[in-house]
């Protein structure tokens, strides 16, 4: 480790084995007195009222770990990637030691400006609705407890940190704190694919070898991003491998995206009762309790309290979509706007009430799409060294461009249309439900 660099109390923490604590699963993670400060602070400690995958603990029961935890083994992924890159001549040339620090706390505070269900709720893109990276600056920016930690106790100025979250200025130092803590393999993926495996019970984001991957970084040709040596293709590939199948098996679990359909639907009929930036302040439990009590007496009810009521009543999955088996109705519906799928899936509820004799409540119906935002693609360099040359990942690997960019968008992310579990039986039984859908979306261009 370079003499800068061995004098971050963080990273001589994690080679000593001091000032520990321990998260999930058996992760030590250096806890110094800084840090301490700023898990401390009522900006930081919110975290722990909202939880990391929200929806998914619906059909996976044990998916209740936090932000604040995610956060935490984000940070330590942080201090392993400093670790590696401390011995690379190019890296220690651009990231001194300021900015090293500057990545740990931006790491720590990457999820600051999460909301409780903001994922959902931003893929509704509603125009109230501000991005999480924007948002931290509600928590980082004033006089409150966290910037003057981060100021006092590090020496860092908090617009440093929005900066690295939410781009504003370009550098080539800035670009390359910013591929570590979001790009292709990065400290947030690298920790949220273990963790939210382990705690659904399934094994798909923890196969992959986590320390062969830190262990191949380098710099790419540029000096402003990472790139991986060829030892570490296989672990890279099997890490692609992983995120496809978490999102297939979890994240996009038909079960977990008919309650996301049943909240954002809810959310997007309530949302104008509401003071946002009061609401976005909650825990998960503040915001649940809200909904439901502005629901109450609408038909949004019976869509909150099949998600978050005593008894567990989830929509019933009624026709499935994707690229290569029904490329039209995809084509039709996959990255419209929110607005529009709640126009086309009320059309298919009056529809449905001519073609079975009797009324269907537009929010017994609820189509779910594709947002128009697509995956960032698994866009990273291969160094080789004998050759001394880069190649790009996919030209190196071809499996990683069909399951990195095709599979995400085209395949896992399908269009669904689930139903109040009374009418599903009654679907079930029709003939031409998709000729009825096309009827209902023929207007979307």
């Amino acid at each position: 480790m370079s003499d800068d660099f061995d004098a971050i109390p963080e990273l001589s923490d994690l080679e000593s084995g001091r000032n520990l604590i321990r998260v999930p699963m058996e992760q030590n993670v250096p806890f110094t007195h800084r840090v301490r400060a700023l898990v401390d602070t009522p900006e930081f400690q919110r975290l722990a009222d909202i939880s990391q995958l929200g929806l998914v603990a619906r059909v996976y029961p044990g998916a209740r770990h936090t932000r604040f935890e995610h956060a935490l083994g984000v940070y330590h992924n942080s201090l392993r990637y400093l670790q590696r890159m401390s011995t690379d001549e190019r890296f220690r040339a651009v990231v001194d030691r300021h900015s090293a620090e500057l990545l740990i706390v931006s790491a720590l505070l990457h999820d600051l400006g999460h909301w409780p269900f903001c994922h959902p709720i931003e893929d509704m893109a509603l125009v109230e609705m501000p991005p999480h990276e924007e948002y931290a600056s509600r928590f980082l920016l004033g006089d409150g407890a966290l910037p003057r930690v981060l100021r006092d106790e590090w020496g860092i100025d908090p617009d440093e940190v929005l900066d690295v979250l939410s781009a504003r200025t370009d550098s080539p130092r800035m670009r390359l704190l910013r591929s570590i803590l979001s790009g292709p393999i990065d400290v947030d993926k690298l920790d949220y694919l273990d963790r939210d495996s382990l705690h659904c019970g399934v094994p798909y984001g923890r196969h992959f070898d986590k320390q062969r991957l830190i262990q191949s970084l380098v710099l790419n040709e540029t000096g402003d991003g990472l790139a991986i040596t060829s030892k570490g293709k296989t672990a890279a590939e099997l890490m692609v491998f992983a995120r496809y199948v978490m999102f297939s098996e979890v994240y996009w679990h038909h079960a977990v995206r008919a309650a996301t359909s049943m909240f954002a639907r809810s959310f997007y009929e309530l949302h104008g009762k509401f003071d946002l930036r009061a609401l976005f302040g909650s825990s998960d439990a503040e915001m649940i309790g809200e909904l439901r009590q502005a629901g109450r007496g609408t038909p949004c009810e019976a869509l909150l309290e099949g998600v978050f009521g005593r008894q567990r009543r989830l929509y019933k999955r009624a026709a499935e979509y994707n690229h290569y088996q029904a490329a039209a109705i995809y084509e039709r519906l996959a990255g419209r706007p929110y607005a529009t799928l709640v126009e086309c899936a009320t059309a298919l509820a009056e529809c449905l009430s001519s073609e079975l004799g009797r009324p269907v409540p537009p929010t017994d119906v609820l189509i779910d799409a594709p947002p128009p935002h697509r995956e960032i693609e698994f866009a990273i360099d291969v160094y080789f060294p004998k050759e001394k040359v880069y190649r790009p990942f996919q030209q190196v690997s071809p499996v990683v461009d069909a399951l990195a960019r095709k599979q995400f968008d085209d395949y896992v992310k399908q269009v669904r249309v689930f139903v109040a579990p009374e009418l599903a039986a009654a679907i079930g039984e029709m003939n031409g439900f998709d000729a009825l859908l096309e009827r209902a979306t023929r207007h979307v261009a």
